[in-house]
């Protein structure tokens, strides 16, 4: 089932961001959330209980998984255009997402807020012991002047100020060095606490990197990073101008597109032994679900079985579960 390869790319392997001699971290589970896509394409007639009829995204475009901790964003500043045109990930609120932050090494942080009041604990003791050995000024600052500058909800009187999160080159996605790569591209997902769940997952699972649109999709806003608790600190991410264009150049390196949606015609659980192929794997965006262009460049459309009234999962909770049984199916 191999297709043919066109193009290699990159060597670099996915652990290549981590630093090295981290100590372990604790804190809160990384989990995923889940979307869901129906087997059998909505409109067939048949009945609820033996088909698949969600998607992977909702029309019910929702924030992060309810358990995530995370909050409604705020009405925050316009994004700078240095900030629309990269990752983002400048500003880091929650002890996890600061935590991992200063564990990762792999930005320069330029200083570490933490509010006059704040409650001792563990993760902060972290967070100043780290900051100390990185030579990274502590604030202490009232709590109202924190969460004023805060963008998140609830930032827990922890906020810090980094360089952007650098970009991942695309191209070192499809090496097959180390395996069968798998990759997740995200198509137009705006709500941050979606994505920062969908990072979190892609963590968890190992996946290779994630592929972002550099326009019309959200990138790692404070609301992100919190949501993802530290995983954006780690997974490997590439801005594309394009996700057409991207996914045909990953096409003709030899990998598999694989779409996930509503309107899927197979089963996600009937994927087989394509899972254990080079693969991309594409969540469409809250609502409207795979754009027209990328479901064009996708070899297949799957969707997860619905049995229940709803028909379909968040984004998030869709990724969790596409992404965990492409790992089952690997492992098996």
């Amino acid at each position: 089932m191999s297709r043919p390869r066109s193009g290699g790319g990159g060597g670099a392997k996915r652990g290549a961001g981590r630093a090295k001699g981290a100590s372990s971290r604790s804190g809160s589970a990384r989990g995923g959330g889940a979307s869901r896509g129906g087997g059998a394409s909505r409109g067939s007639g048949t009945s609820r209980g033996g088909t698949a009829r969600g998607s992977g995204t909702s029309s019910r475009a929702g924030g992060a998984p309810r358990g995530g901790g995370t909050g409604r964003p705020r009405a925050a500043r316009p994004a700078t255009k240095a900030s629309r045109d990269s990752l983002g990930g400048e500003q880091i609120e929650g002890r996890q997402a600061v935590r991992e932050l200063l564990l990762a090494g792999r930005r320069r942080v330029h200083q570490v807020l933490v509010a006059t009041d704040v409650e001792r604990s563990e993760a902060v003791d972290d967070i100043i012991m780290l900051a100390g050995d990185r030579s990274v000024p502590v604030r202490r600052v009232p709590r109202r002047d924190l969460e004023r500058d805060a963008r998140s909800e609830a930032p827990q009187g922890v906020l810090a100020r980094a360089e952007a999160i650098p970009e991942a080159d695309l191209a070192d996605f499809v090496s097959t060095d180390d395996g069968p790569p798998f990759v997740v591209a995200v198509d137009g997902v705006t709500d941050p606490g979606n994505l920062g769940a969908i990072l979190r997952c892609c963590e968890a699972a190992g996946v290779r990197g994630v592929v972002l649109p550099r326009h019309r999709a959200v990138h790692v806003t404070p609301t992100v990073a919190k949501a993802a608790a530290g995983a954006a600190e780690y997974v490997p991410m590439a801005l594309v101008a394009g996700l057409p264009t991207a996914l045909r150049q990953m096409k003709e390196a030899g990998m598999w597109v694989v779409g996930l949606d509503d309107g899927g015609s197979t089963s996600l659980f009937d994927l087989g032994s394509l899972a254990r192929e080079p693969l991309c794997l594409v969540l469409g965006a809250e609502g409207a679900g795979l754009s027209r262009l990328v479901r064009e460049r996708c070899d297949q459309v799957v969707g997860i079985p619905m049995a229940g009234l709803l028909s379909s999962l968040n984004v998030s909770a869709a990724a969790a579960l596409a992404v965990y049984e492409v790992v089952r199916a690997r492992r098996a």
